[in-house]
């Protein structure tokens, strides 16, 4: 083993060149040492347990134009949607049924969704389910909005800085968006005091192993409580319909060196992996992931909420979802299990 692996394993961290050349020089025999470590360290943690998190994509409106998304302003192929208020909740109350004690509200940036609506959503939610978590994922917002959410009952945030080098950020987003505001973002709900999740594509169009050396280095020193990892996936409607997906074997590298950089992370086998490949969920947690999120969005929308093409699971009820995930983890010896699933503190 060399030595910069066996430095990266002892000490879990490296510096941003000796990630980079981890990646420029890892052999297969390399990767499957640090495949096992990776599990190793997350079942210390976790045990075999998958947490499983309701996801409910409740709008698809977006006044961002990511060059990479398919939901994109500029996509007016896509065929837009909003959920109520009474259908969230709806979606809530179907998702505690099936044992979620987490939901996740995912959108766009949808300008309707203003502070007043998302807090009494937030707000109700809490209230009828004080014993689950409530995640939000609908992007950068000012300080004091993100403040407004944490005091109405909100966790956690997602929010995706999806590159750690700026210029690459602004190949992949229009001039109106700005790589300060996204990492100003991600610092504002630290400081509020919700558990972040931070997490990057995995080669994306203009990507090279030292703007991934960079992520590794900002997820080393940001230290997300979450984090999402998943393989770029082109859409038909982008500039990038052309381009090559990302690899599996790239991304269950990233993991497993994810992994070992934060053994406490909460880190999701996305349903990204699942479309690049039948057993790419089950792959995500054989190398060292221990999140899930099934959809609990009503089945007529889910197939709106495109972000690439070809997304799996799109036309399964909710129960499907639950059930088919459970039997996937109980077939690789994992448990699904009803649990918050927080982030464990030192």
């Amino acid at each position: 083993m060399n030595k910069v692996i066996s430095k990266f394993i002892d000490t879990h961290s490296l510096s941003v060149e000796e990630y980079e050349s981890l990646l420029n020089n890892i052999q297969e025999d390399e990767k499957e040492v640090l495949k096992k470590e990776a599990v190793s360290l997350a079942t210390s943690v976790y045990g075999k347990k998958i947490f499983a998190r309701g996801l409910i994509e409740f709008s698809n409106y977006c006044k961002n134009n990511c060059y990479y998304c398919g939901i994109r302003n500029g996509n007016k192929n896509c065929e837009r949607y909003r959920l109520t208020k009474e259908q969230i909740f709806e979606c809530c109350d179907l998702g505690y049924e099936f044992g979620y004690r987490t939901f996740v509200l995912q959108s766009g940036e949808d300008l309707y969704f203003n502070d007043d609506v998302m807090v009494e959503i937030i707000s109700h939610i809490r209230k009828k389910f004080p014993d689950c978590a409530i995640t939000i994922s609908i992007g950068e917002k000012e300080k004091s909005t993100y403040q407004k959410y944490f005091d109405a009952g909100a966790n956690r945030y997602l929010l995706r800085h999806e590159t750690a080098n700026k210029e690459l950020y602004e190949k992949i987003h229009p001039k109106e968006m700005s790589f300060e505001h996204r990492m100003k973002c991600l610092q504002d709900l630290r400081d509020i005091g919700f558990q972040v999740g931070a997490g990057y594509m995995v080669e994306c169009p203009y990507q090279t192993n030292h703007d991934l050396a960079l992520d590794l280095k900002f997820i080393e020193e940001f230290k997300p409580e979450m984090c999402g990892i998943g393989p770029f996936i082109p859409h038909k409607d982008t500039d990038y319909r052309n381009e090559k997906a990302g690899t599996l074997e790239k991304t269950l590298l990233l993991l497993s060196i994810t992994r070992i950089i934060l053994p406490r992370v909460l880190l999701p086998a996305t349903t990204a992996l699942g479309t690049i490949h039948p057993l790419g969920r089950e792959m995500g947690v054989q190398h060292g992931a221990n999140v899930v999120m099934p959809n609990l969005s009503p089945t007529e929308v889910r197939s709106k909420y495109l972000l690439y093409d070809n997304k799996i699971c799109t036309g399964d009820e909710a129960a499907e979802c639950r059930n088919c995930m459970s039997a996937r983890m109980s077939r690789i010896g994992y448990e699904l299990v009803i649990d918050r699933g927080d982030f464990k503190k030192l």
